[in-house]
This record gives structure tokens, C-alpha cells and sequence, in this order.
């Protein structure tokens, strides 16, 4: 923290203790937000889902004791998203630009230096699994830099369940000051102000995680010295910001902008699922091989502090087991020296068709195709298999993808828009100037992992031989070539399969006058015999 922070940090301390400082419990205290507390409980539950911060079973023990006892969760909330982003974006996936150079390159600079295609689907992974998410450009160092945010740090400031146009976004931070945890909370807002589009920026500080704190000058913390409080953009058109939400209708909150969970209407299934296999876990646990064995086969266990000699007078049987062997249990009272097997069975096969079944409907409730997660006689299925076999995962991609290539437009805007501001960079020199509609934005999200590539070729050669398709598109489809590549192959090929030309009938020279050789020609010809050199 600079001096100038500590001395403004002090000085808001003090206005705290007089009550002259803004404070905030919850974000959504502040009036400006638009966004009702069931939902922010919504969002946090889906948060622990994902994370698999499961609130423990309680259960009774043999002794009646309530003991806690921890969720073996099945993970399948994070597999699921997982799996559903990869099937929409992917490091295959490409973003351009086509009817203007300059602008290309610089979206193409800035992904690159975001290492955007990766970090896009890590991040697409945890918005499916939460219902919403933002990406945010921004310039730092005369660089465009992109930040991500989650539903949990999504704040609309309108009740608008069709598109969200103005939005808080919040960063939160931890720091350590005079050996205690500090929390802050940078909220930036998007608006649009009579003069055009402002983006204002604050800070929030707390020594109590559950609350959002007291307003705080942003030089209070280092890294946001050089925020200003207040940034107009009069000649923006577009918001600064892209928005994302899940497909479907919010049927939990029917006025909410924000995006449902892939998970929220599916919650029951995945907690029966969890508890089948935590119970598959126990039952496993319980199953492990026991044996009761009479008290003097084991010895006396409140010998142990004693010495050696001492046990011996106490305790004259020597030790006939392993100390370390777990499968011992004594039993008291026994009439013989007996050893007696009560090993109880697993029932693995009850507990994986029970597995198997909420699989199946968790499946069936998330949109993936049959055999997505359930075992089929070949085994667990791959994802280019599901979708040969089933459309239903591939028209639940095709939802996510229109909201993915909303969103992905929306950022390239933004993108450029702030490439076009001078203000935002030290020396005043933008990185490009055009207008924004005009701008031709082209997603390839590479459709061919869910495409069996070789029954594709297959089906082209026939229509390329049908001549129905050029062979120019069929080697881009299938060879994944643009379009210079496969005129030069189909070139190069026409070249080599032409026919070799043939020497037959062609005239053949000996030497001597050419009057002579035609007058000999037009003889032989005349009287039809062959001609023989001279």
C-alpha cells in the first residue's frame, strides 16, 4: 500500500467510526443492483455443486451416536460442464475477422497474448456449471487485456430477463494487514448516462469475509492506484463488456437475467446419486474381511503402558497375529478357541444399477445423449460415439452455441472499440479505427469433433464422383486445407493423372530432303505399302 493510501485509509477509518462512510453488507444492497437474494442463494448453491462443498450426512452409528459423515460426491456437475465445453470451444476454434485486415490482426494479437482459445474453455466449463458469465476487455499497458467473471461476480442493475446491457462486475481480493485477513471488493459498473457509456470503479473493504465492507479510496490497494472513479466513453455505441447466460428459460426466477445452472432443475438426481455412492463407499468399507477371534488370542490391550515383564505376568498367551492386521475383532465370552468369518457381502451389483439408473436420468434432465455417462455393453462411450449414435447431446450443443457466438461477437466489439479510444492509452495512438458494424465476424467452432470424419469422406467421394461437389471442397471439409492449399493439390493432381500422350501415329523422320520424304509418303500411301528407310 503506497503512503498516500495508508494516510486515505487511515482517514476512512475514522469516518467509519463516525458513520460518514458508505457500507455495504451484501453487494446487492446497493440500490443500484437488480438482483433478488433467492437468486444470489441460487447461484451460491450451484458454486458448491460444482466444488463439491458438500454438506456432510448425518447418521447414526452403532452406538446411536450422530456421527458426520462426508459426501462421496459422483463429480459428475464438474464432468458434465467439462464435457460440454469442449464439445462447444476447443483449441480448434477460430475467431476472425474477413472483410478487414487491420482489425483481424489486432484480434488476433490480443487473443494470442490472452492465450484465449484455453483459457475461454476453462472458463466456459465453470459458466455452464454456474448459468452465467462476462468476459471484460481492458487496457493495461497499452495492452488489451481480457478479465472473466463467473455468475457469482455478475450483477445486472436491470430487470431485464431478455438481455442485460448495464452490469456490476466484482473482483475480490485478500490481503494481510497487521497479521489479520483483510477483504476487498472492487465493484465496477457499466452504464449508460445521458452523455454515453460511463464505467465507474469501487472499492470496498472488510475484516469480515461474509460482508462486503466500507468504501474505500482505490489507491488504498496498489494494483488499483491507477483506476480512475469515473470513465466516460462518448463516443462508444457498444457496451464494453460481453454477456453470456445459459440457454433455456430461468424457470426458477421467471423475471431474472441471469442464466439457469445446467444442474438447478436436476439437484434431486445428483444428491440420490451422490448418496448411492457414498453408501456403495460404506458398504465397501464394511465389507472388508473380519473375523472374531477369542480375547486370548489378542491379549490384553490396557497392558500396554506396562513393561514387558510386567505384561507377561498379566498376560501369559504370546501374540499369535500381526499388531497391524485390521480384520480382528474379539469376542468375548466364546466357548472354544474358534475363529469365526462374519465377512458380510458387498452388493456391488444392486448399487451399479441404481448408479446406473440416476446416470441415465441425470442424462436424460442435462440434455446428453443416452450412454454420455451410463455404461453401455462396449463400455463407456466416447463423445464423437454418443453423438454417431444420438443427436440429443448435439442439439443441446447447438443451444450453447448460439449463446456462445452472441457472446463471442459481443467481445470482439468490445475488443475493438477500445482498441479505437486514444484516452485509453499512454501515448494517444489507437491500435485501429473503422466502424463497428461493419465488421464481418466469422466463428468456425470447429464442428469436427462431433463429426465421424471417415464416414464424412466416404459420403463426399460419392458426391464428388456424382459431380455434385467440387474436389476443391471436398479436400477443405475433409483435409481441414483452406482454399489456396486445395487449388494447388486439386492442380497438381490434374497434372499427374493426364493422359500420357501417345507416339503411334505420329510422322517419323529419317534425314534427307522433306520434298522427297512427303513425295515417298504420298507413294506409300498410294499404293498402301509400308515405308522402308533408305
Amino acid at each position: 500500500m503506497s503512503l498516500l493510501g495508508t494516510i486515505k485509509n487511515a482517514v476512512y477509518k475514522g469516518g467509519e467510526l463516525l458513520g460518514m462512510n458508505t457500507g455495504l453488507d451484501s453487494i446487492i444492497d446497493d440500490p443500484r443492483i437488480a438482483l433478488s437474494a433467492d437468486e444470489v442463494s441460487r447461484i451460491r448453491e450451484d458454486k458448491r455443486y460444482y466444488q463439491n462443498d458438500l454438506t456432510p450426512y448425518k447418521w447414526r452409528n452403532s452406538y446411536g451416536d450422530i456421527v458426520d459423515v462426508p459426501v462421496q460426491s459422483s463429480n459428475v456437475v464438474a464432468t458434465a460442464s467439462k464435457n460440454l465445453a469442449s464439445l462447444i470451444f476447443n483449441e480448434g476454434c477460430t475467431i476472425r475477422i474477413l472483410n478487414d485486415s487491420d482489425a483481424n490482426d489486432v484480434l488476433q494479437e490480443t487473443l494470442e497474448a490472452n492465450n484465449f482459445n484455453e483459457n475461454f474453455e476453462r472458463q466456459l466449463q465453470r459458466w455452464i456449471a454456474l448459468g452465467t458469465g462476462v468476459c471484460r476487455p481492458v487496457v493495461q499497458n497499452n495492452q488489451i487485456k481480457i478479465n472473466f467473471a463467473s455468475a457469482d461476480q455478475v450483477y445486472p442493475l436491470e430487470a431485464n430477463s431478455n438481455d442485460v446491457t448495464e452490469v456490476a462486475i466484482a473482483f475480490r481480493s485478500t490481503q494481510i494487514e497487521n497479521q489479520q485477513t483483510i477483504y476487498y471488493t472492487l465493484l465496477e459498473f457499466h452504464q449508460w448516462t445521458a452523455e454515453g457509456y460511463q464505467i465507474s470503479n469501487e472499492l470496498y473493504r472488510s475484516d469480515d469475509q461474509s460482508t462486503v465492507g466500507t468504501q474505500v479510496p482505490l489507491a488504498t490497494l496498489d494494483k488499483y492506484a491507477n483506476l480512475t472513479p469515473k470513465t466516460d466513453f462518448t463516443g462508444s455505441p457498444i457496451q464494453l463488456f460481453a454477456f453470456y447466460r445459459n440457454p433455456g428459460d430461468n424457470n426458477i426466477n421467471l423475471g431474472s437475467s441471469m442464466g439457469l445452472s445446467m444442474i438447478d432443475n436436476c439437484k434431486t438426481t445428483i444428491d440420490s446419486l451422490n448418496r448411492a455412492y457414498t453408501e456403495l463407499y460404506w458398504e465397501m468399507k464394511q465389507g472388508q474381511r473380519r473375523i472374531i477371534v477369542p480375547e486370548s488370542f489378542l491379549g490384553k490391550e490396557n497392558l500396554h503402558d506396562m513393561l514387558l515383564t510386567q505384561q507377561n505376568r498379566f498376560n501369559q498367551h504370546p501374540k499369535m497375529y500381526d499388531p497391524d492386521t485390521m480384520v480382528y475383532q474379539v469376542g468375548y465370552g466364546l466357548e472354544d478357541d474358534t475363529i469365526k468369518d462374519v465377512t458380510s457381502d458387498i452388493r456391488v451389483d444392486e448399487f451399479n444399477q441404481l448408479i446406473q439408473l440416476y446416470l441415465s436420468t441425470f442424462e436424460n434432465q442435462t440434455g446428453f445423449s443416452q450412454g454420455t455417462f451410463t455404461a453401455t455393453p462396449s463400455g463407456i462411450q466416447t463423445a464423437t460415439e454418443v453423438v454417431t449414435n444420438n443427436s440429443k447431446t448435439y442439439q443441446t450443443r447447438s443451444s450453447y452455441l448460439t449463446q456462445v457466438e452472441k457472446m463471442l461477437k459481443q467481445l470482439v466489439r468490445a475488443i475493438l472499440a477500445e482498441a479505437s479510444t486514444p484516452e485509453l492509452f499512454d501515448d494517444g495512438q489507437i491500435l485501429w479505427s473503422g466502424k463497428l458494424d461493419d465488421l464481418d465476424i466469422a466463428i468456425d467452432f470447429n464442428d469436427g469433433v462431433f463429426i465421424n470424419k471417415e464416414q464424412q469422406r466416404q459420403d463426399d467421394l460419392q458426391v464428388v464422383s456424382a459431380g455434385v461437389m467440387p474436389k476443391v471442397q471436398f479436400l477443405m471439409r475433409n483435409y481441414d486445407l483452406d482454399q489456396a492449399t486445395a487449388e494447388e493439390w486439386v492442380e497438381q493432381a490434374n497434372e499427374e493423372n493426364a493422359p500420357t500422350p501417345s507416339f503411334d501415329n505420329m510422322p517419323m523422320s529419317y534425314g534427307g530432303d522433306d520434298s522427297e520424304q512427303s513425295t515417298d509418303q504420298e507413294e506409300n500411301t498410294d499404293t498402301g505399302a509400308d515405308a522402308e528407310p533408305s
